[in-house]
């Protein structure tokens, strides 16, 4: 038990650490390219992405670095699961999230075909550092695209940039500097300590380090996601709230998982497991597609949505538990989610769209009558 105890602890205090490290990395990242003169805009489509981001990135590349393989895939794909189900869908149970066009007509169909891409990638159990340099290179492509589209629909990406207002001088500079490198110190022995604990928690009880990945490890590395997006929603600015989960997914498979793959050179690339593979990267594909039928339906996610999201959560995490805790019953829960729980969101969501529709065709009808 102690040293199940102290993992546990290590998690926390890790986790902790790259939640500290992530803002002041971010502050300072962001108040250097200021005072050099970056505009705002493009600094809250990559700086402040990127930051967001860094907590998985050290955690991925660390863990490849100290051989844990299925521990840095994991924390990618646990982490983009949890960012659709939890962050989106806790999000809109606290205020129905509002989908801007821009992200229906671009970047939910970009997410949806790099996650694709990446299962497919995976497939033949290895990720190559050929396939991570083909990943960072859609990042750039990417990142200049989203750049110049923005600028051409500026009323739609206020929210991207930060509110910032540096000191200017060589004063501004030192303290931008020593803000960045305490952020990345911090992140660099976050990411230590919470691979140390996740290690530790999986080798006591018995399950694998991707299990502790898709949840513990990715659950914590997202934890800046899921304040962003909760205080965004709080704050009424839902667009920012849905645009923080898909850039969040995407630099997850294009930069985390781009450089965890160039970091495994050495072996010949990313090993990753059958099981990840075959059953937790098909999760992770599907709840980017489900992101599709509700965007493009109604332009909306209402909280019984968002209520739905987190109940899958909840049945995605005891499916990866129960495993370990009663065998007995797996088979059982999986029919259930099989016969059940499935058809039954598949209804909703069928119903709140036809629902929708035919609102939306009384509205047209009354126009014209309310012309004439």
């Amino acid at each position: 038990m102690p040293d199940f105890l102290t993992s546990a602890l290590e998690v926390l205090i890790g986790i902790g650490l790259l939640f500290a490290g992530g803002e002041v990395f971010v502050q300072g990242a962001v108040t250097l390219s200021l005072i050099f003169g970056i505009p705002q805009l493009v600094i809250g489509l990559t700086v402040v992405s990127i930051g967001t981001s860094a907590p998985e990135l050290f955690v991925s590349v660390n863990s490849v670095l100290r051989g844990l393989d299925s521990l840095a895939v994991s924390n990618v794909v646990g982490s983009n699961i949890f960012n659709v189900m939890v962050v989106l869908g806790s999000s809109a149970v606290v205020m129905p999230l509002r989908v801007e066009s821009r992200l229906v007509r671009r970047d939910v169909p970009v997410m949806i075909a790099v996650s694709a891409a990446v299962w497919g990638m995976a497939s033949a159990g290895r990720v190559t550092w050929q396939s991570g340099i083909a990943l960072l290179l859609a990042l750039l492509i990417n990142s200049i695209w989203e750049i110049r589209t923005a600028r051409e629909e500026p009323a739609g990406v206020e929210g991207a940039e930060p509110d910032v207002n540096p000191d200017q001088g060589k004063r501004g500079i030192l303290k931008a500097v020593l803000s960045l490198l305490v952020g990345i110190l911090l992140l660099g022995v976050g990411s230590r300590v919470l691979v140390s604990g996740a290690s530790g928690a999986a080798t006591y009880l018995g399950v694998s380090e991707a299990v502790i990945g898709l949840t513990i490890v990715s659950a914590g590395t997202s934890m800046p996601e899921l304040i962003t997006s909760l205080v965004a929603a709080i704050k009424g600015r839902t667009d920012l709230a849905i645009g923080n989960v898909v850039g969040s997914n995407l630099l997850n498979h294009l930069l985390v998982l781009g450089a965890s793959s160039l970091a495994a050179a050495g072996a010949g690339g990313l090993q990753v497991s059958p099981l990840l593979i075959q059953r937790d990267m098909p999760v992770m594909v599907l709840t980017a597609l489900a992101c599709m039928p509700i965007f493009w339906t109604k332009g909306r996610i209402t909280r019984l949505e968002g209520g739905i999201l987190l109940a899958l959560y909840v049945f995605y995490v005891v499916d990866q538990v129960l495993p370990r805790t009663l065998p007995t019953w797996q088979d059982e829960f999986r029919l259930v989610m099989l016969c059940l729980v499935v058809p039954a969101v598949i209804v909703v969501i069928v119903v709140q769209a036809g629902l929708y529709w035919r609102q939306l065709q009384r509205k047209r009808l009354k126009e014209p009558n309310e012309l004439s």
